[in-house]
């Protein structure tokens, strides 16, 4: 017989929750920018042979540069609404049942350190609950980053007037449906990247401690470990966010079909065979410079934001 969770695991999966997603806010509003470079980068050449396009963006600076130029330094902010709720979805569930999980001792070894395959499977399946449920808000934030003033546009462009408006159109062109249009892109991508940024982060953080690396001062241990984690994410997380940024962002038919990919294993392929495998690296300096900064802002936020709220209740 499933025993119910208790009242009082239920309430620190809800504070747990509320600390994950406001630390994860406070990291999203430092890294849109470079989240938007990103998917511009990622956008660029969408389907065309290697050498058989013109570069707009040369790099990631010069793309800043252009964007800032052509747009105006606000819209290195591109996104930042729906980007936000989605942190709030996302790292709200991910960091909340992490933690509960941990302090649980559901994801530790008898020795109380990170088990890597419940770490692995409980985190990689919660990053997969945050990317359906935080779906819409992904695919408007990506959209709305990818759209620029004409003379350095890549990639298709929605022309949405905003958040709201873009909210809108969805719900009246076909309600939720249409609001979860793509809703599987960013599966792979969250399962690959929540395994391995939350369990790179646990085992650093066992073995620091194992070291006695800055014993009294956890802030420092954290941000050590969380580099790490966020460094290794970036590798393992780049082809399925350059998948999830052309399905999310591409063009669709009246019946909501997509115009250019049917799913995930279809872009994989017309990506690789066009663009071929660099295709499904574009971008991965500017993923690295969000992620890493990201999960250590995330990670270190949430540590600073738990020890305030264990002092007020004490």
């Amino acid at each position: 017989m499933t025993t119910a969770p208790s009242a009082s695991t239920n309430k620190l999966l809800g504070i747990e929750f509320a600390i994950g997603a406001l630390a994860a806010v406070g990291a999203g509003v430092f890294t849109n920018p470079i989240d938007v470079i990103k998917v511009r980068l990622q956008l660029q050449g969408e389907l065309e042979a290697r050498n058989s396009y013109k570069k707009i963006y040369k790099n990631t600076l010069h793309a800043a540069y252009l964007i800032a130029k052509h747009e105006g330094v606000l819209a290195l902010q591109a996104g930042i609404v729906p980007a936000l709720y989605f942190q709030v979805v996302l790292n709200g569930i991910r960091l909340g049942i992490y933690n509960t999980a941990k302090k649980s001792e559901l994801i530790v070894n008898d020795k109380g350190n990170t088990d890597v395959v419940k770490t692995t499977l409980l985190t990689g399946t919660a990053g997969c609950i945050g990317a359906v449920l935080g779906s819409p808000f992904y695919m408007v934030k990506t959209q709305i980053q990818a759209q620029s003033a004409q003379s350095i546009a890549v990639g298709y462009q929605h022309h949405h007037k905003g958040s709201w408006y873009a909210f809108k159109s969805l719900w009246k062109e076909g309600g939720l449906v249409a609001l979860y249009r793509g809703w599987h892109a960013n599966i792979p991508r969250l399962f690959v990247g929540s395994a391995t940024q939350l369990t790179t982060f646990g085992l650093t953080a066992d073995w620091l401690r194992s070291l006695e690396v800055f014993p009294n001062q956890p802030l420092l241990l954290t941000f050590l470990a969380s580099l790490i984690g966020g460094s290794c994410v970036a590798l393992t997380i780049q082809p399925f966010d350059v998948l999830a940024t052309r399905i999310y962002n591409q063009r669709t038919e009246p019946g909501g079909k997509g115009s250019l990919y049917n799913g995930l294993f279809d872009a994989l392929i017309k990506i690789f065979r066009t663009e071929g495998l660099t295709g499904l690296y574009k971008g991965i300096f500017p993923t690295w410079m969000r992620i890493a900064p990201h999960t250590v802002l995330c990670l270190v936020f949430y540590e600073k934001l738990e020890q305030l709220y264990d002092r007020v209740r004490s």
